[in-house]
């Protein structure tokens, strides 16, 4: 493995990872999400990966996919809280067409007229999709249980404000976003790093933007609950605030994590599902970017079950207050083999190096087994510590 960096003339960042597996991920990221939106102007980073896709000045919707896919390819995109990228994995050999085509999609939008209305429509089917899948709903309400408005809304938006959106207003916001100074370019896999530089200068754009800051995120803790016909069980998520990527404890909430619900050996897992019988499904997610961060509980039972369910819950996360030096080392173990078993994955490798980028220095990503072994027993234990949560429960 080698790791290169660079920063273009233009602004643009690279990062390369080279490796001996003939399949490369080319992913192409800018420094905008959902976190960045105000709440009029909420779900336009998740509209504008759409819109991409639906041509530029020289391809059409059809060339774009099918120029990747001929070759063996998978395009596609996501959109978080503070970035929204733009990945293709194909074999190593086409690089040339990987950059190609992101970087048109990337940086030369159309945002054709006709496609406007007709992808807020899917937009708003992907909304009702989330929202009608209790286990997704759930975990995006706790998020709004945790956070103000704008930060605690759905990335996606809400119908009426996609429907909202014109095209005049999508376009410009994009061109101001979508500057080589406000973009990482990120390739790993089988291709020299000289190879990458020669591509990311001949297919880049010049452009400047405007500065853009995230609005104030602020933080809440709140208890709520939704009702909903035809449903059979109780989904249910308690929260809590965690350190950012950037913070002290980054890396102690993670061993945190693992030991209390990641996995079938986790202490949530063996007490509430194979001790008690309550659950089916039980386990703790992190969600940590650069200004925020939180974990959640997430737990599905029996609508007559969830009061005792979340005592359980909570009477653990308490008990990892007793938690051991051999259970932490085990964790350590767990979490650092889980980060192996990621980097099989270029894909994966890629975004983890473009989140350590834009929270501070795409190198920390290496750096990822030292930092989880200087984790101690009291690092872990703090968190147990806490009594405020949020919650949040969906059932019949």
């Amino acid at each position: 493995m080698k790791f290169n960096k660079k920063v273009l003339d233009n602004g643009l960042t690279i990062l390369h990872e080279e490796r001996e597996v003939p399949v490369t991920t080319v992913m192409l990221s800018v420094k905008y999400g959902s976190a960045y939106e105000s709440e009029e102007e909420k779900g336009m980073a998740h509209f504008m990966e759409h819109l991409c896709f639906k041509g530029t000045e020289k391809r059409d919707v059809n060339q774009i996919a099918g120029e990747v896919e001929k070759v063996g390819g998978i395009l596609n995109a996501f959109t978080s809280e503070e970035i929204t990228a733009y990945h293709v994995r194909l074999p190593s050999e086409h690089l040339g067409v990987a950059t190609d085509v992101i970087f048109d999609i990337f940086f030369n939008a159309s945002f054709p007229e006709e496609e406007v209305k007709k992808e807020a429509n899917v937009i708003c089917e992907e909304i009702k999709m989330y929202k009608d899948n209790p286990r997704a709903h759930v975990l995006e309400m706790i998020k709004n249980s945790l956070y103000e408005k704008p930060f605690g809304m759905f990335i996606a938006g809400s119908e009426e404000g996609v429907r909202g959106m014109s095209r005049k207003m999508l376009f410009e916001k994009h061109r101001q976003m979508y500057t080589p100074e406000n973009a990482v370019l990120t390739v790993v896999g089988n291709n020299s790093f000289e190879e990458v530089v020669k591509l990311a200068e001949k297919f880049v754009v010049e452009r400047k933007g405007d500065s853009h800051k995230i609005p104030d995120i602020n933080k809440k803790i709140e208890k709520d609950s939704e009702s909903r016909d035809n449903l059979t069980q109780s989904n249910m998520a308690l929260g809590f605030h965690f350190p950012k990527m950037d913070e002290k404890g980054r890396y102690s909430s993670e061993v945190f994590s693992a030991i209390l619900g990641q996995g079938m050996s986790s202490k949530l897992f063996r007490e509430v599902r194979e001790k008690r019988g309550l659950v089916y499904s039980v386990k703790t997610e992190l969600d940590l970017g650069k200004n925020y961060g939180y974990l959640v509980i997430f737990a599905g039972t029996d609508p007559g079950k969830v009061d005792e369910v979340e005592k359980v819950c909570l009477e653990e996360f308490s008990k990892m207050k007793e938690v051991t030096e051999e259970e932490l080392m085990a964790a350590k173990i767990q979490v650092i083999g889980n980060r192996h078993v990621e980097e099989e994955s270029s894909s994966d490798v890629a975004v983890g190096l473009v989140l350590e980028e834009f929270s501070g220095n795409a190198e920390e990503y290496y750096e990822y087994s030292k930092r989880i072994n200087e984790v101690t027993l009291e690092d872990v234990k703090e968190f147990a510590k806490m009594t405020e949560f949020a919650r949040f429960s969906l059932g019949p």
